[in-house]
């Protein structure tokens, strides 16, 4: 899902965060000449920042403004955070989490959001809020973004609010995969993607969802994010279209913004922990619309680990 992600999911912001509640905040900074906090400076509120003072800094910089006393952040966590980011030199956010009141998930270290943020957010712990500067080579760079500009120092506030480890594949009871006209999944556990045999025969045309490993934990919602890996194959001639595990990176989706309707309906209802099969006939994939790799009316099977929700 790594190379579909953005049309699989509805696009939130260029990168995102979340929020929680905290009494020891500062009311700026630590470091001079930094974008000082004018307002909201506790844990969970929406902050405002002024500009910076003089030339911005040429290395990464991580401020903790209020520390929390949760873990600290490891790559391949999977985080949730509310955040506000602005240019160094304006006082007007480009972006924030706070007003959608929606926190961002990410899993730190897998290359989902800028640079700044996978390096300047690991070690800090959960429940703290943090103020990163970040120098134009570990942000957008010369390209700039939207209404970033290019080469422009970035000024985050971000509020840690949850972590959770992830595992490194689905486990559960084996569960009899006896129909001989539906793909057969791989039970393996060690962490490498499942094998994926497609029959000769004909897709069905309703949408399946079936579990291959079936674990214990909770049920998961339409309004959960999930991490997960998964292996993407066109039922036609069975070429994987996308798989995570060629990439080595988790994808964490909030399933309330996933626009394939097969993909949502599929693992809603389905248990934390557990690997399943979908099969997703063309009306509830991309239809008659070709996608990168994926041919119009496309029936698409995918084998999806479901890691974790957060």
């Amino acid at each position: 899902m790594r190379r579909l992600a953005g049309l699989l999911v509805v696009p939130l912001l260029l990168l995102s965060a979340v929020a929680c509640g905290d009494d020891k905040a500062s009311d700026s900074a630590s470091s001079k000449g930094d974008p000082a906090i004018t307002a909201g400076a506790k844990f969970g509120e929406k902050p405002t920042l002024a500009k910076g003072e003089g030339d911005p800094p040429k290395e990464l910089k991580t401020d903790v403004i209020s520390e929390g006393d949760g873990a600290a952040l490891k790559n391949g966590d999977a985080i949730q955070v509310n955040y506000l980011g602005q240019a160094w030199d304006s006082t007007k956010p480009f972006d924030n989490s706070f007003d959608r009141k929606q926190p961002f998930d990410l899993t730190l270290g897998a290359g989902m959001v800028i640079q700044g943020w996978d390096k300047g957010l690991v070690g800090q712990k959960v429940g703290s809020r943090v103020q990163l500067v970040i120098p134009p080579d570990l942000g957008y760079g010369a390209q700039g973004q939207g209404d970033i500009k290019p080469n422009a120092t970035l000024v985050f506030v971000v509020d840690i609010v949850k972590a959770t480890q992830i595992p490194k594949s689905a486990e559960g009871t084996k569960v009899a995969q006896d129909n001989v006209d539906l793909p057969k999944v791989g039970t393996n556990t060690d962490g490498k993607a499942p094998s994926v045999k497609i029959p000769k025969s004909d897709p069905p045309k309703k949408l399946v969802s079936n579990y291959v490993l079936e674990s214990k934990g909770e049920v998961v919602k339409e309004t959960d994010s999930v991490v997960v890996n998964y292996v993407g194959q066109l039922w036609k001639d069975g070429k994987t279209f996308d798989s995570t595990y060629q990439t080595g990176k988790t994808q964490t989706f909030p399933l309330a913004q996933v626009t394939l309707k097969g993909l949502k309906s599929g693992l809603v209802g389905k248990k934390v922990g557990s690997r399943v099969l979908l099969v997703i006939p063309p009306d509830q994939a991309f239809g008659d619309q070709e996608q990168q790799a994926i041919p119009k009316n496309s029936t698409l099977v995918f084998a999806v680990d479901l890691l974790a929700k957060m």
